[in-house]
């Protein structure tokens, strides 16, 4: 009978057992997940109906939010024109205040 070989792990010395604890993976794990849950761009695509308003907010769409962009479809030219030209560095920045644990670069509208 043919013995079975084992795959040796690169840089291996065969002194300690290649796993690691539980101990050593977890404050790197956790320390992670904090991170990925204070940085919440989620939370911009929900504040977004609070900022722009109620009366507005029915005729607004905040559709993706990715590298700090912020993407809102918008339903009619006239409303488009207002933000565009007159509420943009406002809404910004109200949202900012909202959420400022994440950077908003810039908000783009969509007419849709």
């Amino acid at each position: 009978m043919a013995r079975k070989l084992r795959r040796t792990p690169k840089g291996y010395d065969e002194v300690e057992p290649p796993g690691k604890n539980l101990s050593e993976l977890l404050p790197e794990w956790l320390a992670d997940a904090a991170a990925r849950f204070q940085d919440r761009p989620d939370l911009v695509l929900l504040a977004w109906p609070e900022v722009i308003g109620e009366k507005l907010a029915p005729m607004t769409q905040a559709i993706s939010f990715i590298d700090g962009v912020l993407t809102v479809k918008v339903r009619n030219s006239s409303l488009y024109s207002l933000l565009i030209q007159h509420e943009k560095n406002k809404l910004q920045n109200q949202l900012q205040k909202r959420v400022p644990s994440v950077k908003i670069r810039n908000i783009i509208f969509r007419l849709g």
